[in-house]
């Protein structure tokens, strides 16, 4: 269902009388309406990186996915289509997630960013898109075009991406302006000291071949890594019989020990490395927070998924 813009700004009195704020119920800090510049972000890493460049500026940085939601699957009730409506900035990946996009097409009155254009996306390599024919005829298919649009995997674009919404705030805010650049610079040396961590972290391995659940993983192969993922850009989809074969004989080849799962959707790696006898690890695409994982941010998944990439392939 489509909300128009007027259903949305008459649900706002009643937003606003409730004080929700999605982003508080992820454990990131609410601003508490101190008169900043409310900014929705559309899934997690839009909003951690929109939480570090805001710090100190009494914005309000509020998250359209709920924690433990799959950000593929989102569907945006009228509560937050009104965030849409009354934030002064939404941030959101064209493509990623239809309903935002549809959404910010009817309802946004605030300015928009897509940070699609900004975050150099990679082309879908051609396994990837075989995956996504096998998964055509899946109820939860989702179209991503011929760009991967897991840019966060690597810590530089998302570097790209934060100074990019420093500088549309601080064209909204001026009072701040400096404030969202200079902490917007510091969130750049965070993660570019990750990105080095990866790179010397995953120079010196047995292996350079992983087995994932879905293909979000496609930026690390900057660090040397090839993907071998079991479905494609859908979590939704379902392996084929052929594709199940070919990553058989991959992991015969290869000496592959380990499947990766994931949180949210852990039941496809864990049956196929309990078929294999292989170990299952857990590999986070970050694209969410879980119940289990609601202690954690950014920095910290990031670095697990390092150091579970450098046990499975046997790194120095």
């Amino acid at each position: 269902m489509r909300f128009t813009s007027g259903l949305a700004l008459l649900s706002t009195a009643a937003l606003l009388a409730s004080g929700c704020s999605a982003f508080s119920e992820g454990g990131g800090e609410s601003s508490g309406g101190s008169g900043g510049p409310t900014v929705a972000a559309a899934f997690y890493p839009l909003a951690w990186l929109t939480e570090r460049v805001t710090e100190g500026t009494g914005a309000d940085v509020e998250l359209l996915t709920s924690p433990g939601s799959e950000p593929h699957d989102l569907e945006l009730d009228v509560a937050k289509t009104a965030q849409v409506a009354e934030a002064d900035l939404v941030v959101y990946e064209a493509g990623f997630q239809p309903a935002v996009d549809d959404t910010i097409a009817q309802n946004a009155q605030g300015d928009t960013l897509d940070v699609a254009g900004l975050a150099d996306l990679l082309p879908v390599d051609e396994s990837a898109e075989e995956h996504e024919e096998h998964a055509g005829e899946e109820e939860h298919e989702h179209d991503h075009g011929s760009l991967d649009p897991h840019f966060w995997q690597d810590p530089v674009r998302v570097a790209d991406v934060a100074d990019a919404v420093a500088a549309e705030l601080a064209s909204l805010d001026e009072d701040h302006a400096d404030t969202y650049t200079s902490n917007a610079a510091a969130l750049r040396k965070d993660l570019e000291a990750l990105d080095a961590s990866y790179a010397t972290g995953l120079a010196d391995c047995e292996r350079d071949t992983i087995v994932v659940s879905h293909d979000a993983f496609g930026y690390l192969e900057k660090y040397g890594l090839h993907i071998a993922p079991i479905v494609g850009l859908s979590p939704d989809a379902e392996p084929t019989a052929a594709v199940l074969g070919e990553l058989q004989d991959l992991i015969k080849e290869e000496g592959i020990t380990t499947v990766f799962s994931e949180p949210l959707k852990p039941a496809l790696g864990e049956g196929i490395a309990s078929d294999l006898g292989l170990t299952n690890g857990v590999l986070d695409p970050v694209e969410g927070l879980s119940d289990a994982t609601s202690g954690e941010d950014y920095l910290s998944l990031m670095k697990s998924n390092l150091s579970a990439l450098q046990a499975a392939n046997g790194c120095r």
